[in-house]
């Protein structure tokens, strides 16, 4: 079994959105609510900030000239950690029941984001949810139809992108073009079985293997390109829910969580809601601001 620990004990409810950053060396996350935080957590000094927001945070990125962009229930937010300040990039005018939840920026910086239909929870017919491109100030949506957006990824030469609706257990692999921002030629890349969990969160590391946080299951699954199931990394606890790769040579595997009532497909044996340090012997590939 791969190594893991507890890497900060957050007690988060619903960890998601690990990002390493090189600039200061901490990883950053949320807790999309109860209550709504933004964290900040050195490895090498120890030191953690968090910042709570009024409403769910979805996800948030880092901004080439500072800052952070934010995603809150209702749009975008330009927030400057340091002095607090917040102003709205973008309101969504999505239905109130469609909530902003998974971002990533491609290889070249564009910022993506899906959205959830919390409808589904009682009406499987419902898929309201999208993913977007941010295109200036407008939120351009892209691909509809989805239940629950997740399990985004770049490959390291962003020339693919990897999607997932986490309710149908499957994800996709498009065709992507770095200079213009286009998804093509959507196929089946994998999808688990009943009883497997669902796909969350992911990354991929720099040999372009594909890491999805494996959630009510308590593993991690890497995939080969040709949609080959490499390994399986059992874990502890039952919910991780977005790995990431960080540390000063990006060779740490960190791991959110949640504290969701989900069902549990194995034997956990640690609380969920910590961020969780996992040693694979990979290395991640440097997030673009």
């Amino acid at each position: 079994m791969n190594d893991v620990t507890v890497a900060y004990d957050a007690n988060n409810h619903l960890g998601e959105t690990p990002i390493w950053s090189q600039e200061d060396q901490a990883l950053w996350w949320v807790n999309c609510e109860k209550p709504p935080e933004i964290h900040r957590w050195s490895p090498a000094t120890g030191e953690h900030s968090k910042w709570q927001f009024p409403d769910r945070v979805g996800g948030f990125v880092h901004k080439a000239g500072g800052g952070l962009l934010v995603a809150l229930a209702d749009g975008l937010y330009d927030f400057d950690p340091e002095s607090g300040a917040m102003q709205v990039r973008v309101k969504t005018g999505l239905p109130p029941q469609v909530k902003l939840h998974e971002c990533h920026c491609d290889r070249q910086g564009r910022f993506w984001i899906g959205a959830y239909d919390h409808d589904f929870g009682h009406d499987r017919g419902s898929r309201k949810g999208s993913w977007f491109r941010l295109d200036g100030d407008k939120l351009t949506p892209v691909i509809d139809g989805v239940a629950v957006a997740n399990g985004l990824a770049f490959s390291p030469d962003g020339t693919r992108v990897y999607m997932a609706d986490a309710p149908s257990r499957s994800v996709s692999v498009y065709d992507y073009d770095p200079a213009t921002g286009t998804p093509s030629n959507p196929r089946p890349f994998f999808k688990l079985e009943e009883g497997e969990g669902f796909p969350d969160g992911a990354t991929v590391d720099s040999e372009g293997g594909y890491w999805l946080a494996n959630v009510a299951a308590g593993r991690l699954r890497r995939y080969l390109p040709d949609g080959t199931l490499e390994r399986i990394v059992e874990l502890p606890f039952s919910n991780p829910t977005k790995p990431a790769f960080g540390g000063p040579d990006l060779a740490t595997l960190y791991v959110t969580s949640c504290q969701l009532d989900l069902p549990v497909y194995n034997q956990p044996t640690i609380d969920n809601g910590a961020v969780f340090a996992v040693q694979t012997g990979f290395h991640g590939v440097a997030e673009t601001p």
